[in-house]
């Protein structure tokens, strides 16, 4: 007996299928007995993202350096106490000669002096070394607006971690609902996968006593691989998924994860659309984020204009020397020091037309961003109505598939239905769970990034 090309294309590519999937099948159970599975709530999940995720680390750490910056801006506020030392050699030195008799000739003397002298001034080899205290006066100005500068900097990046923590919880919560969608879509894929077993059995038989046409057989044929075909993607869905969260956790790629727990998935009460506009307003990460920025170009542009005004230092310092002539060894001066540019090529003027174009851009940027999150939250609370309206369906459809199943038991209970109807109808109510559990989820993500757009924690 010899099979038609089409049967024999169907039988090749089911065995594909299946040998795929007992592969798939095999590495599962054999990393599972290699790594226990690492059971994990929701809740936890996201605690443990934000106390190890690395991303959020680098965020933390550019506070910490932010923090640092700022130091070294506010130690130009405090006098500066310096050392200077210096050793030379000079090779030729002014010598003063007194000449025989320069100063007289007496007669019970003689001339004075006697003879020529030579009297030397200072030493080939000289040392010096001063210890001075500086305080700059008019640099203050400066100064400070280098201190707001830092200031913003700072806020800036606790900003970011802030926003990096929104982010990370929202992104947890997608991947582990994903996860537990792709489970239950798994599921109900295997379910379907043993009706459309049931049917094709029912249609083989059929075919094969005559009253039913071979191209009957041949669609529960394509219908069984398709199944096995929807079992395999979610496998491989539910990998993908584990390793993305698994990454986010900052645990190792390979660890088996076991979401036992199921979210609470009800409704939660939301703000009116107003109040989520103007609570994203006062708190959204990006929207302060923009605010400091316009802070930190007002501050650029002030310190590029107070470069205008002429530097004004008092110092004090103590010096000792040795070699140096007509100085004593130990002295001190004390006194004022005055700097200013008579000329620079325009450079003051230029930078402050710099610092004021900064200042635009920054400007404009907040209210872009402005407009951009209030976009963002009404999309979501869009989202969020949408959901809720499709979760009133999905609650609906799934009502309806448990009563056409109930149905369908009792037709087979009276041989009024085959075995195959029963088990289409279980099929078909776990995948309407599995819309149920999904469209629950969805409401929670779409309230979760409505959270995240107001500036708050998507937990």
């Amino acid at each position: 007996m010899q099979l038609n090309p089409k049967r024999r294309s169907s039988a090749r590519l089911m065995l594909i299928v299946i040998g795929a999937s007992l592969h798939l099948g095999l590495l599962g159970i054999a990393s599972a007995q290699g790594n226990p599975a690492m059971e994990l709530t929701l809740s936890q999940a996201i605690d443990l993202a934000l106390k190890q995720n690395r991303s959020l680390k680098m965020a933390q750490l550019a506070v910490v350096d932010s923090e640092q910056k700022k130091k070294i801006a506010r130690a130009d506020y405090f006098p500066r106490i310096t050392n200077q030392s210096t050793a030379f050699h000079v090779t030729e030195l002014q010598q003063l000669v007194v000449p025989e008799g320069a100063l007289g000739v007496y007669g019970t003397t003689g001339p004075i002096p006697a003879k020529t002298e030579v009297i030397g001034q200072g030493t080939f080899t000289a040392y010096t070394s001063g210890t001075g205290l500086s305080q700059p006066l008019t640099q203050m100005f400066k100064i400070h607006q280098e201190n707001r500068a830092a200031t913003a900097d700072i806020n800036s990046a606790k900003i970011q971690v802030n926003q990096a923590q929104n982010d990370i919880a929202l992104k947890v919560r997608q991947l582990y609902y994903g996860i537990l969608i792709a489970q239950l879509m798994r599921e109900a894929a295997k379910q379907e996968e043993d009706a459309t077993q049931v049917k094709l059995r029912e249609n083989t038989s059929s075919v094969e006593q005559g009253s039913a046409l071979e191209v009957v057989a041949l669609e529960s044929h394509a219908a069984l691989l398709g199944a096995k075909q929807t079992v395999l993607t979610q496998n491989l869905q539910i990998r993908d998924l584990t390793l993305e969260l698994n990454h986010l956790l900052g645990l190792p790629l390979k660890t088996q994860l076991q979401l036992r727990e199921e979210p609470s998935v009800a409704a939660a009460s939301i703000p009116a659309r107003d109040e989520c506009v103007r609570t994203a307003r006062e708190q959204s990460p990006e929207i302060r984020a923009a605010q400091q920025a316009v802070e930190k170009a007002k501050a650029g542009l002030a310190a590029a204009k107070d470069k205008f005004i002429p530097d004004l230092s008092i110092f004090a310092r103590h010096s000792y020397q040795s070699g140096i002539p007509f100085l004593v060894h130990n002295f001190g001066t004390f006194g004022v020091i005055f700097t200013y540019d008579l000329f620079e090529g325009g450079r003051r003027n230029a930078e402050i037309n710099e610092s004021r174009t900064m200042l635009s851009k920054a400007e404009l940027n907040l209210t872009n961003v402005e407009d951009e999150v209030t976009v963002q939250v009404e999309i979501a609370y869009d989202k969020v109505e949408q959901m809720q309206s499709l979760v009133t369906v999905a609650e609906e459809a799934l009502k309806a598939r448990t009563e056409a199943a109930r149905v369908a038991e009792r037709q087979v209970e009276q041989n009024k239905a085959l075995a195959s109807a029963h088990a289409e109808a279980a099929a078909k109510t776990s995948s309407a769970k599995a819309s149920l559990l999904e469209a629950n989820l969805g409401l929670s993500l779409a309230q979760g990034e409505l959270k995240r757009a107001m500036g708050e924690i998507p937990r």
